[in-house]
């Protein structure tokens, strides 16, 4: 209580002095800084994921490697969930997930002489897989051609040639849901492709003698005896995924909605949903093998389904809906279309000429003469049997005209069976050049004259072969009523007119021009001229499409490729020998793919008109595509693909 009294004066004291505003002495205050408040940090804005979508012309029906559909559409999703095992870049194999492509110089490729017995699967002396028995025609060790086949006794020592193909995995591949990819995964594969179960094309399997895991990562191929192929990635088969599937059979795979609408995959995306009739979406593989760089692109991918009419596509691509509509819309009837769009740069044509080449085959012998040709017969007379006749139509047509104003200056006029960026195609190859004189004077030659000095009239025989005089040349011209089949057509009627050949077009549907014989005009051999496309193989001649094998006829049901009828004994030697010619000597197998040819653009029994293109569109922003016609898909390295308001010209 001392204590407080003392204080509390001294307080009262201060108190009063301050009221009055006389001056106090009060100790000095040093002022501090407030205490710091945590300012709020800005709220991020999450990145949109990028998305890119697809319009395709047809939904496949599975994507299920061997569902037994195979189409375009199934190939063009399949790219973006496996990514190679090979790319093919200008019809050359380039490994992707494979070290390296086997090759007699880096040890892949071995070739060794065996001796074979009764009972064992050979290649027989024309190309097909075979039991060697007595009688069998076989080609032995060192032969490569027909000249020098043997048929076997039964008794004597026989050796054949047999190939053996190394492919080794690149390490570190994984499946889609982490599980390793191995050399056990393309040997399953195999084991699916070689089961009766299976609807897939044995061409391959059959030709298989041996197909295992060496190791891990390494597996081997081993062909049947006489089997020598040139292309040795075609051997190595695709890898599915037997962790996942090894426990269901061939036909069950069929029947698996998981493996035939979300197929596992190790490339750079994976499917997330289908929904029927509208679209399949996908997403980022988390274990894509070039994650690391950046790829791919895109978060999404979504492949949208706009049926086949190009007017939708069109629309969608337009419209920002779609930012790429791929091959399976028929774009060739639209390309007069197509061009005005990217004159007004609302999109990109992706198109470059493919295998598959338009022509305009003779019926050079028509099926009413396998039992005997006399002009006095009652049939058609042999108003193409003399080949100058057929070079003089060809000198006529002019092809250069077709590929410029119908397929603007997309395509190119066939130099040989391929086109002009594969191996296989000769500069120094070509039918008869667009001359109309020289077409006249080559019809004047076989006897087909212009009498009343007309060229708006047919001419007429005098002293042809095999036809009675004053017969007019005139043709009935097939094909089918497409705006490119007719517009192409139109022009050829035009062309063959200003040489004084008649032409009468008949515009039929598909399933009447491709009606089986004997009843179809076609593959009845009975008719004049006909318009249609052919598909060359992707790294094999197409030379046997016009064998004599190959006509159709009474005594091989109907059944074969070439229904011109004409036969060469010396182009059936050429064509075996190409489909045989052996690839470690460069040299000869160059020259047997150029002979055949040669003899084909001489003989003419079909003129090629055209290559047909494969066509794409494209939005503007669309990066990185690159059409190959020999890849297997025009999305081959859809990977890589980007979407740029600046993107340069694709």
């Amino acid at each position: 209580m001392r204590l407080i009294k003392p204080l509390m004066l001294v307080f009262l004291t201060t108190l009063m002095a301050a009221c009055s505003g006389g001056p106090v002495n009060t100790p000095a205050v040093t002022p501090t800084a407030p205490l710091p408040t945590d300012t709020p940090l800005p709220t991020l804005t999450p990145v949109p994921p990028r998305e890119l979508t697809i319009c395709i012309g047809q939904e496949p029906q599975s994507l299920y490697l061997y569902g037994g559909s195979g189409s375009r559409a199934m190939w063009n999703i399949l790219e973006a969930i496996y990514d190679g095992p090979f790319d093919y870049r200008a019809y050359q194999p380039q490994p992707v997930i494979l070290e390296s492509l086997p090759s007699p110089e880096n040890g892949g490729a071995v070739y060794e002489t065996v001796s074979v017995e009764r009972g064992q699967d050979v290649l027989d002396a024309a190309g097909e897989p075979a039991v060697l028995d007595t009688g069998v025609r076989v080609l032995p060790a060192g032969c490569h051609s027909a000249d020098c086949a043997v048929r076997w006794d039964g008794v004597s020592p026989l050796q054949m040639e047999r190939l053996t193909l190394t492919f080794r995995l690149k390490t570190g591949l994984l499946w889609q849901d982490g599980v390793p990819l191995t050399a056990a995964d393309s040997v399953f594969a195999f084991q699916i492709a070689s089961d009766p179960q299976t609807p897939a094309v044995r061409w391959l399997t059959l030709r298989t003698a041996a197909y295992r895991a060496v190791d891990e990562l390494t597996v081997e191929w081993r062909g049947i005896p006489g089997y020598l192929p040139a292309d040795y990635a075609l051997h190595f088969f695709l890898p599915l995924p037997q962790h996942a599937w090894g426990n269901f059979s061939a036909a069950e795979l069929l029947q698996n909605e998981e493996v035939n609408r979300h197929p596992l995959g190790w490339g750079p995306y994976q499917i997330e949903t289908w929904t029927p009739g509208e679209s399949i979406r996908l997403s980022r593989n988390p274990h894509y093998f070039r994650a690391a760089e950046g790829l791919p692109r895109f978060d999404r991918l979504t492949f949208r389904f706009f049926g086949e009419p190009a007017d939708n596509n069109i629309a969608a691509l337009t419209s920002g809906d779609c930012d790429f509509v791929d091959d399976t819309v028929d774009w060739e009837g639209q390309l007069y279309i197509l061009n005005e769009l990217q004159q007004k740069q609302a999109a990109v044509i992706q198109a470059v000429p493919t295998t598959t080449w338009e022509q305009l085959t003779f019926g050079i012998r028509p099926a009413a003469y396998d039992g005997g040709y006399t002009p006095f017969g009652g049939y058609r007379q042999d108003l193409l049997g003399d080949k100058r006749t057929r070079q003089a139509i060809a000198a006529c047509i002019d092809r250069q005209g077709l590929v410029d104003r119908l397929l603007y200056g997309y395509s190119a006029v066939p130099n040989g069976f391929f086109p002009p960026n594969h191996p296989l195609a000769f500069d120094d190859l070509s039918a008869p050049p667009f001359d109309p004189d020289l077409g006249k004077r080559l019809l004047d030659e076989a006897g087909w004259r212009d009498l009343d000095n007309d060229p708006a009239t047919p001419r007429t025989a005098v002293g042809v072969l095999n036809v009675l005089n004053d017969t007019p040349l005139t043709f009935e011209y097939r094909t089918t009523p497409d705006r490119l089949h007719q517009m192409t057509a139109e022009m050829i009627a035009e062309n063959l007119r200003n040489c004084g050949v008649g032409v009468s077009l008949k515009l039929v549907e598909p399933f009447e021009l491709y009606a089986p014989g004997p009843e179809g005009a076609l593959f009845g051999r009975n008719f004049d001229l006909a318009q249609f496309a052919w598909q060359s193989g992707r790294t094999t001649p197409p030379c046997n499409l016009f064998t004599t094998a190959q006509i159709p006829a009474a005594n091989n049901g109907w059944i074969g490729t070439n229904i011109s009828g004409w036969s060469s004994p010396v182009y059936d030697a050429q064509c075996a020998a190409a489909l045989r010619a052996d690839p470690r000597d460069p040299s000869a197998y160059q020259q047997a793919q150029r002979a055949v040819q040669q003899t084909f653009l001489e003989e003419l029994p079909a003129v090629p008109l055209y290559f047909r293109l494969q066509i794409a569109l494209a939005s503007p922003q669309v990066c990185g595509i690159q059409m190959d016609a020999g890849a297997r898909s025009p999305l081959w390295n859809i990977e890589t693909w980007d979407k740029d308001e600046g993107c340069p010209a694709n």
